[in-house]
């Protein structure tokens, strides 16, 4: 799947718009959604900002690996069509391999989690990604933790590695009024073992009042039916995202391993207090007035972190005011400053004056 994004209207200051091949192996479609939206955020920002984009992309989870050879094929045509100034890929390997062979253009790729993660724990990922690192102009980590995983991992990632975040919509997520009557809790994301769902629903159930609402589905739903006061709402459109944000009190992801933490931005974003992990990005943005971070595997210390989150001001302004400083127009910034400096390295041009 392709397409070319170009806002049009609004160019870009003090640089010059850039031609951008995006690859991608999560990117929203029709059948999901929620897949990969933090990419498509970004991306729409960065065209707000005069860029051309090009897509080479998957838009569903399943395929098996044979889904990876379609992208190959995809981005290939792509970078002979488009003839990309940068290519600009998320996720280090497959896709920053893909990207990294399908052109000569410059290589700005982003590490989310999973990539880092499979590095010596998968068969030859490592020699692929450190391929992919020395490879690209840039690295970008998507939190603090992220990046010193990677560089522990790959060494030719230190010193090209810088850490941007995917950013939060602040006018998709924005502070609304706290509904009345008992705590509503809810959690987004996957029922995995990672999520850690199945903890956080007894650390619920310990609790002992308001409500759980899990948003998404997984292999672990049959562990959490029939549980009292605990709501499953399967997969949901991430358009209704923020209505079920803005429906509860606190938004939880005490994760075992939370590479960044996208759910709890968003839920920040609306003014929620928030439960999280300490393990992975959230300690970089959670600071103590907007929400309980918890050993993930201490579930005492969970219950602990729900009853405390239901105490803090609702809606919560430190919540929100933590997430304004995660703006996805300024993440974008970041990212096209990346970009742009690749391209002008390549070209040998100078930096420009501020």
């Amino acid at each position: 799947m392709g397409g070319v994004r170009n806002a049009g209207a609004t160019k870009t200051r003090n640089c010059r718009a850039v031609r951008i091949l995006l690859v991608s192996q999560m990117y929203p479609g029709d059948s999901e959604p929620d897949y990969g939206v933090f990419v498509r955020g970004l991306e729409e920002t960065l065209a707000s900002r005069g860029h051309t984009i090009e897509r080479a992309v998957l838009t569903s989870r399943g395929g098996g690996k044979t889904k990876y050879a379609r992208l190959a094929g995809r981005t290939i045509a792509a970078a002979r069509r488009f003839r990309p100034d940068a290519v600009y890929a998320h996720f280090l390997v497959p896709t920053g391999l893909i990207g990294a062979l399908a052109s000569r253009a410059p290589l700005v790729v982003t590490a989310h989690g999973q990539d880092v993660a499979n590095v010596g724990s998968i068969p030859g990922v490592s020699a692929a990604t450190a391929a992919v690192v020395r490879r690209a102009s840039a690295v970008i980590a998507v939190s603090e933790y992220l990046r010193r995983e990677l560089e522990a991992k790959i060494p030719a990632a230190r010193g090209k590695t810088q850490v941007v975040d995917s950013g939060v919509d602040l006018e998709r997520f924005k502070p609304a009024p706290s509904p009345g009557g008992r705590t509503s809790f809810l959690c987004l994301g996957s029922l995995t073992e990672r999520k850690n769902v199945v903890r956080l629903a007894r650390a619920f159930e310990l609790v002992g009042e308001g409500t759980l609402t899990f948003a998404g589905d997984g292999p672990l739903r049959h562990e959490l039916e029939g549980r009292t006061n605990v709501g499953l709402l399967g997969a949901v459109p991430y358009e209704r995202v923020p209505t079920l944000i803005a429906e509860s009190h606190v938004v939880c992801q005490p994760s075992l391993v939370e590479p960044f933490g996208q759910a709890l931005l968003e839920g920040m974003a609306c003014g929620r207090s928030v439960v999280g992990t300490l393990i992975g990005g959230p300690p970089e943005f959670v600071p103590p007035e907007a929400g309980i971070l918890v050993d993930p595997l201490d579930q005492q210390a969970i219950v602990a972190a729900l009853r405390s989150a239901a105490e803090l001001p609702r809606p919560n302004p430190a919540a929100r005011a933590a997430a304004e400083r995660h703006d996805v127009n300024e993440q974008a910034r970041r990212v096209e400053a990346i970009l742009l400096e690749a391209v002008r390295a390549r070209r040998g041009e100078s930096r420009p004056e501020a």
